[in-house]
C-alpha cells in the first residue's frame, strides 16, 4: 500500500481527523503502521479514545479502498497529501490541514498568491457585482481567487476570475462525485479545464451537509494569504470563515455595505473591529506587495482596438464609477438614441453592465 492509498483509507475512517492523525503519526511514524495497529495500541495514544481506536483497527470493514481509487480515476481526479510539493504550503501550516486533498484540475506554484472571497448565497446586487469586479481585477493582476463554488458571492468570484482569464480554486463542501450545487457543474468544468482546480477533502461520494460546509471554509481561508468578505450577516457562514481566517493569521479585507442591509451587518462589524476596508483591488495589491514584493500591480486591461468613436466616448464618460443615463448624455454630448444603442452594443460585448435604476458601469 502506497502512502497516498494509506492516507486515502485513513481519511475515510469515521472519528479520525487531521489532528488525531498527527498524534498517531508521532507514535507510529507511517500511515501504513497506523492501519496495521491493534485497537489497544491505538488507544494508548493521547487523544485517541476507545471508539476511535476501534474504528481505525476495523477500517477494512467500513472502508472500500479499491472502489474509492476507481472512482478517483473515473472522475479524472487525483489526490495530494501534505508531503507532496503541489499541496498548498499555506494550507499545510494550519492547525488541521486536510489529510487528503482531492484535486480536479491543477494547482500551480503561482497559486500561492491567492485570496479567498466569501459572502452569502443570497447577497445584495451591490455585493455580488463588487465581488465579481474585484475578483476580475485581482485575477487579472495574477492573484488566484479561492472560493467555495456556492451560489451567490462564490459563483460571482469564480466568474470574475475566469472572465479575466485568471486562476481560481473552488473548494467543495462535498465530495467531487457529489458536486454542489449541481447547476455549477459547468462552472466547475471551466475551472478544471486549465483555469485552476476544484478541491475537496472529502471522499469522492460524500454528500454535502451542515458539517461539511464549515469544514470547507477553513480550507478556503487556509489556501489564501488573506480573505475578502464581500458581505456577511451576523450569523452567516461568511462570518464564520472570517473568524477562521483570523485564527489562522490571515488578513481580513471587507467591502463596506449599506448600514440598513441585514446581510452587511456582520461584515461592517468586521471593519469596526479592525478588518481593512476595501475600496478597490489596488488596496489589496498594495498590501500584498508588502508581503510579496514581486507581486504585480493592477493595470487596467486595454480596450478592444475595433471600438467605434461613440463606444469609446461612452466608455470614457463612464470612467470607474457607475453613472445614470442622463450623466452619460451630458458628458458625451451625443443624442439619446446614439447613447442608448451604443450602451446596448457595449453590453453585448460585455464591456458595460446595466444596473437597476438605468445606471451603467464598466466591466473592465
Amino acid at each position: 500500500m502506497t502512502d497516498h492509498e494509506a492516507h486515502i483509507a485513513l481519511n475515510m475512517i469515521p472519528r479520525l481527523g487531521p489532528v488525531r492523525l498527527r498524534r498517531l503519526l508521532e507514535v507510529f511514524a507511517t500511515p501504513q503502521h497506523i492501519l496495521a495497529a491493534s485497537a489497544a495500541d491505538l488507544e494508548s495514544v493521547d487523544g485517541i479514545g476507545p471508539a476511535a481506536a476501534r474504528s481505525i483497527a476495523a477500517w477494512e470493514q467500513t472502508v472500500d479502498l479499491p472502489r474509492e481509487l476507481r472512482r478517483i480515476r473515473e472522475l479524472g481526479a487525483r489526490t495530494l497529501i501534505s508531503s507532496d510539493p503541489e499541496y498548498p504550503a499555506a494550507l499545510r501550516d494550519i492547525h488541521d490541514p486536510p489529510i487528503v486533498l482531492y484535486v480536479w484540475g491543477e494547482i500551480l506554484e503561482r497559486d500561492r498568491h491567492a485570496i479567498g472571497v466569501v459572502g452569502p448565497r443570497k447577497a445584495s446586487h451591490y455585493a455580488t457585482e463588487a465581488a465579481k469586479k474585484l475578483s476580475y481585477q485581482l485575477a487579472y493582476a495574477g492573484i488566484t481567487v479561492v472560493s467555495g463554488l456556492a451560489r451567490g458571492i462564490d459563483t460571482a468570484a469564480h466568474q470574475g476570475a475566469l472572465a479575466a482569464k485568471g486562476r481560481t480554486l473552488a473548494v467543495l463542501g462535498s465530495g467531487l462525485g457529489q458536486l454542489y450545487p449541481p447547476e455549477n457543474l459547468a462552472l466547475a468544468e471551466r475551472i478544471a479545464d486549465g483555469h485552476g482546480a476544484v478541491l475537496s477533502e472529502f471522499p469522492i461520494d460524500t454528500p454535502p451537509d451542515k458539517q461539511t460546509f464549515p469544514m470547507r471554509n477553513r480550507i478556503v481561508a487556509g489556501c489564501s494569504f488573506g480573505l475578502l468578505v464581500a458581505e456577511a450577516g451576523v450569523t452567516s457562514g461568511a462570518l464564520i470563515t472570517a473568524n477562521q481566517a483570523a485564527e489562522q493569521g490571515r488578513t481580513l479585507y471587507v467591502i463596506p455595505g449599506r448600514i440598513d442591509t441585514p446581510t452587511a451587518l456582520g461584515s461592517n462589524r468586521l471593519i469596526q473591529h479592525g478588518a481593512k476596508l476595501i475600496l478597490s483591488a489596488q488596496d489589496i495589491l498594495d498590501d500584498l506587495g508588502l508581503l510579496f514584493p514581486e507581486t504585480p500591480t493592477l493595470e487596467k486591461p486595454s480596450l478592444p482596438a475595433d471600438l467605434s468613436d461613440p463606444e469609446r466616448a461612452v466608455l470614457h464618460a463612464l470612467g470607474d464609477d457607475e453613472k445614470p443615463l442622463n450623466a452619460l448624455l451630458a458628458t458625451t454630448g451625443l443624442p439619446i438614441g446614439t447613447v442608448s444603442s451604443t450602451l446596448l452594443a457595449l453590453e453585448m460585448r460585455r464591456l458595460v453592465k446595466q444596473l437597476p435604476g438605468a445606471r451603467f458601469v464598466r466591466t473592465n
